[in-house]
């Protein structure tokens, strides 16, 4: 069913919709991010956050989103099961009526029809007819950055989205969304204004800053979010207590994991530092525990460093940075509301023929057999 719905709605997804997408990782949406602050006229930046978005979208608004581009009912009604099902708290069912399924496989992909309707077309249509400047935008489920050239269309925008939001049941969080000068003439123009200096934005991860390179020029630094940094840090501890009487070698496999599938997400360029002291951490961490496994412990930080060398990897980039000319990724098929009294719904023009589900599920099965397209 995901497959078939992924393949219905990977021909209407706009550009800059990332998350629970094949091929669109977080590592694909902070690259895109980034070249949009190197090559566009970005001042302003709308770091957006949808409060309790999963639990809060609409069911009714979603069933009549996947009407206006499904027409098989026997597929809408097995959605329909699915977003009936409930959630299971202290071992008791209890019914929602708001909402994606819990713990279901198709819940990021409804989410995204959610937001596709409800934020990308009317977002992509706003920056067509009412911007004045450049305006980016790059989203990520329910978190995303909009950067604005000039500081009326980035409040315009603001005040709209948020009704935008309110007539669809949702809303932004308040404290999490947040107006900020961010950009390569951010730094200036905050001096201007007699403030020190632009402040920083946290997105997929990573706290982002309007910085320097040692040529002058501007350059977009990202750092460890401090508080996530923390709490792995103390998982990690909490994990090695459980692990210390094991014997080092299967310690060692196992920390070896986990910080190879840290660096490989934190590995960024200017990140060099926050990786280095992880890894001084854990160390550290390791050693306490190891001590603890006996009264008279011999283990030293002489021995202690041979062993980190032998079991823990050394920080590294994984994730250079995108290229200057970083493509940009746009939708085959728009297939937006037709009918212009449902400009409200999508603000867009005429829809393009399309496939129907069944039509996809035939697509599917004849596939699987070695059969040719139908």
């Amino acid at each position: 069913m995901v497959e078939v719905l992924n393949a219905i709605y990977e021909e209407d997804f706009l550009g800059f919709s990332y998350g629970f997408r094949p091929g669109r990782s977080q590592h694909r949406a902070l690259d895109a991010w980034a070249a949009a602050l190197m090559t566009r006229n970005v001042n302003w930046m709308l770091d957006l956050d949808v409060r309790s978005f999963f639990d809060r979208l609409s069911q009714t608004w979603l069933v009549k989103f996947l009407q206006h581009r499904i027409a098989d009912t026997r597929m809408l009604r097995l959605i329909q099961k699915w977003l009936k099902a409930g959630v299971l708290e202290d071992g008791q069912w209890k019914a929602v009526e708001t909402g994606s399924p819990q713990g279901a496989t198709v819940s990021p992909l409804l989410a995204n029809v959610y937001l596709h309707y409800v934020f990308d077309l009317w977002a992509e249509h706003w920056r067509k007819h009412h911007a004045t400047g450049d305006v980016v935008i790059v989203r990520f489920a329910d978190d995303g950055v909009i950067g604005f050239e000039k500081e009326a269309d980035a409040r315009g925008f603001l005040a709209q989205l948020r009704e935008r939001m309110q007539k669809f049941e949702l809303e932004l969080h308040p404290e999490k969304t947040r107006l900020v000068r961010f950009g390569r003439f951010a730094g200036l123009n905050c001096h201007k204004e007699g403030k020190r200096k632009p402040e920083t934005i946290a997105f997929l991860g990573f706290t982002h800053i309007c910085g320097r390179s040692s040529k002058g020029s501007f350059l977009l630094v990202r750092h460890t979010i401090a508080k996530r940094l923390r709490a792995k840090l103390q998982e990690i501890k909490r994990e090695l207590k459980s692990r210390r009487h094991d014997p080092i070698p299967e310690q060692g496999r196992w920390l070896r994991q986990v910080l190879s599938g840290h660096f490989q997400y934190y590995g960024v360029p200017t990140n060099s530092k926050a990786l280095g002291q992880f890894r001084e951490e854990v160390t550290r961490h390791w050693l306490l525990y190891l001590r603890r496994r006996s009264q008279r412990h011999r283990l030293t930080w002489e021995r202690m460093r041979r062993l980190a060398t032998l079991w823990l990897p050394r920080p590294h980039i994984c994730h250079p940075w995108p290229p200057g000319s970083f493509p940009r990724h746009y939708s085959k098929v728009r297939a937006v509301c037709g009918n212009p009294a449902r400009t409200d719904l999508c603000g867009g023009s005429g829809a393009s023929p399309i496939p129907t589900a069944t039509s996809c599920m035939l697509f599917f099965e004849r596939r699987s057999k070695g059969v040719g397209n139908p």
